[in-house]
């Protein structure tokens, strides 16, 4: 007997597949949030989302596209407003007046998303409000995060700015300058440039004035920091001070020259006793730079385009720092195309006596120039005339580059650092090692062909924000290295005082960082 059983089964209840996306129930081009757009505001705000983050949601919801009805623009999206908040809380950008703000959007590209993109990338690449230390050419100037400026070194101009041409070595305050907040320094040789808060420029030492302006190299000196006049209507964020070239660099972008000395043409196309400063003239007059420096008569300029970052030389082409593929010169800047060839893009510039190097956004860092002592970090002497990666550093993400006469530091962002070039004065701060004491001078005087840790600066067990060196072919090097917390320490050269600690005996410098006692975090 057949016993199979046939067993029907209860049909399932059918249920209808529910779509969600981020429209919740509305359709699509809508947002859950429409009706409280002001909390959508204040969230892209507090969360400080970078400019292509904004711009993403633009692209992916119409709701963030649309004009929000909000002041102080209607006609303004949620992204727009909320590029312009964060624009509202940059030290730069908030003094300016409706009109200087618009001007500024415009030279951007039109839209407060590329303002924030500037400004912050100004931020990235120059420590503005920060404490900073300055490794000038037989002097030294560090700034507190407060403003207060200190110096100490050669004086022999009056380039310490205290009144006398006296030398010393301990770190003071520059007593003139009280009640004036200053947020960046550059020094060059017997010469210093400080900026304040509100965009003024203070200059002291050799050549920093005659009469009414700068006048004939040699002829002149100021031993108290004076105001420089021709700058007063421009707010100046930024200067830098190379061989016979000094520039400046304003809040909206634009970059001034002016020289000392028998260079006067170069980067302007005036007499060379032409006292004003003059602005850049070609490529650069409607892009908007955010970081410039200066070496041995060229100037390297770190433009912000709408395309993205950038960046441009002009001046002397010796040894290929222009890095143009040639050591022809340049009379007005020139976009550094290779770049665009190894996918880079540009965050930080430094620009050394003879060579140069660009760390990008990915923390690939490259150089090019001379060559000599290794200073390139290719493992070899040549010449480099295009921008090239140093594959040495292929597994160090770097944020930040500093270079010197043919010395090179690149600062990782875990806050290691490693250096290579010319060990002269015992600059690149290498641990010695061996117990005979004259082979630790050997090694602490040795070239370096290809990047190494500076393993003395990991024992200082803090994290390292900032580095400078001497930049100059007429001074013995010295090298800071600045901590998260304020502390500075310095090692190279120091028979003129330049590094801040007591050296006894014939000592004339210190291979090994030793802390300065000032406290640049106050």
């Amino acid at each position: 007997m057949d016993t199979t059983t046939i067993v029907v089964g209860t049909p399932l209840p059918t249920f209808q597949p529910q779509q969600r996306h981020c429209y919740g129930d509305s359709m699509p081009g809508e947002f859950p949030l429409s009706a409280s757009p002001s909390i959508v505001l204040h969230v892209l705000t507090s969360c400080n989302l970078d400019p292509q983050d904004l711009a993403k949601l633009e692209a992916t919801c119409s709701f963030f596209r649309q004009p929000a009805n909000f002041a102080p623009d209607f006609d303004l999206s949620l992204s727009e407003l909320a590029a312009l908040d964060m624009c509202q809380k940059r030290a730069i950008f908030k003094p300016m007046t409706t009109e200087e703000k618009q001007n500024l959007k415009q030279r951007c590209g039109g839209s407060w998303k590329l303002v924030l993109r500037f400004l912050l990338a100004g931020e990235a690449c120059c420590r503005r409000e920060k404490s900073q230390a300055i490794a000038g050419p037989g002097h030294s100037i560090a700034v507190t995060s407060k403003g207060v400026v200190y110096s100490f070194g050669c004086n022999s101009s009056g380039q310490l700015g205290n009144g006398t041409t006296e030398e010393y070595w301990q770190p003071r305050p520059i007593r003139a300058l009280q009640g004036i907040r200053i947020i960046q320094a550059a020094a060059g040789t017997g010469r210093t440039m400080l900026i304040s808060d509100s965009g003024q420029v203070y200059a002291f030492g050799k050549d920093s004035f005659s009469d009414t302006e700068f006048g004939i190299q040699g002829s002149k000196m100021a031993a108290t920091p004076q105001l420089m006049e021709s700058l007063k209507n421009i707010f100046v964020v930024q200067a830098t001070i190379g061989n016979f070239l000094t520039a400046v660099l304003s809040r909206e972008g634009r970059v001034y020259t002016f020289s000392w000395g028998s260079e006067g043409k170069l980067c302007h196309h005036t007499d060379p006793d032409d006292i004003e400063p003059r602005p850049l003239l070609g490529a650069l007059e409607h892009i908007p730079v955010v970081q410039i420096a200066a070496g041995y008569c060229y100037l390297l300029c770190l433009a912000c385009q709408s395309s993205g970052m950038s960046v441009y030389s002009v001046g002397c082409g010796l040894g290929g720092k222009l890095g143009h593929g040639s050591r022809t010169d340049e009379k007005y800047p020139r976009l550094v195309e290779q770049f665009q060839m190894l996918n880079l893009q540009p965050r930080v510039i430094a620009a050394g006596a003879w060579h140069a190097a660009v760390v990008g956004q990915d923390g690939r860092v490259c150089t090019w120039g001379w060559g000599r002592y290794g200073c390139l970090g290719h493992g070899n002497e040549e010449c480099e005339l295009v921008p090239k990666v140093v594959e040495a550093l292929n597994n160090v993400k770097a944020v930040h580059v500093a270079t010197g006469d043919y010395t090179t530091f690149v600062l990782s962002d875990n806050g290691d650092v490693y250096s290579f070039g010319c060990g002269e004065s015992a600059s690149l701060g290498h641990n010695p090692g061996d117990d005979d004491e004259d082979v630790q001078e050997e090694n602490m005087h040795a070239n370096v062909l290809s990047p190494e840790l500076v393993t003395l600066l990991k024992q200082v067990n803090e994290r390292v924000v900032q580095i400078s060196l001497t930049n100059s072919i007429y001074w013995n090097g010295h090298t800071f290295a600045l901590t998260e917390s304020g502390k500075l320490y310095a090692f190279g050269a120091g028979d003129k005082g330049q590094l801040g600690v007591e050296l006894v005996g014939n000592q004339t410098e210190r291979g090994k960082p030793e802390r300065v006692n000032i406290d640049l975090d106050n």
